[in-house]
């Protein structure tokens, strides 16, 4: 069993969340709020890993010039417009 002081404003919402209805006990609140905690920090490891890949591929010269691809990117979308030459 964890206890845990979560100081007077804290208290005082999860207490406001039970009374309302939106949760049945203080325990779903808590359970709520760890069950985010944990999803925000799954995201932020794909995050960092993903960053960490990107750092890998910069080092090993797996990169392009940024104006080569915002040149590429120009003349895709440039295409999709309508020809208003008329």
């Amino acid at each position: 069993m964890i206890s845990a002081e979560l100081g007077k404003q804290l208290e005082n919402y999860v207490q406001k969340l039970v009374d309302s209805g939106r949760y049945g006990s203080k325990s779903e609140v808590l359970r709520e709020g760890v069950r985010l905690v944990q999803d925000r920090e799954t995201h932020l490891a794909a995050l960092d890993a993903s960053i960490m890949r990107g750092v890998a591929d910069a080092d090993a010269g797996r990169t392009h010039a940024a104006e080569d691809v915002f040149e590429g990117l120009r003349e895709r979308y440039k295409a999709m417009l309508p020809d208003t030459a008329e």
